[in-house]
């Protein structure tokens, strides 16, 4: 499991796999290309991971459908990693807050 939090230092999501999920822990999106790069159910770029953060990409350019992975299931409690503290954003790149990312798993 690895932990993603936002610029802010607050967890935002968690990565089982290929798969990302939400601090409420439902499944928000997948990773198909097997990089950095995630999408959220329904194909759409969602973000990348950069180190232990996870932003969006500005002008993220379009890689094709990646097809549906299947429903990966519940993957249990996550727990709770605490406070990772303030990073800057990477250039050309967006934040997230956990509500954020969670609502995607209602889309």
């Amino acid at each position: 499991m690895k932990y993603l939090f936002n610029s802010s230092g607050n967890w935002i999501a968690f990565k089982i796999g290929r798969y990302l999920y939400g601090t409420s822990a439902n499944w928000i999106g997948w990773f198909p290309w097997e990089d950095e790069h995630a999408v959220d159910r329904k194909g759409n770029y969602l973000g990348s991971i950069f180190g232990d953060r996870f932003y969006k990409i500005s002008g993220f350019p379009y890689r094709g459908y990646p097809g549906y992975p299947g429903y990966p299931g519940y993957p249990g409690y996550p727990g709770y990693p605490g406070y990772a503290g303030y990073s800057p954003l990477v250039t050309g790149t967006t934040d997230y807050t956990p509500e954020a990312l969670n609502a995607k798993a209602k889309d």
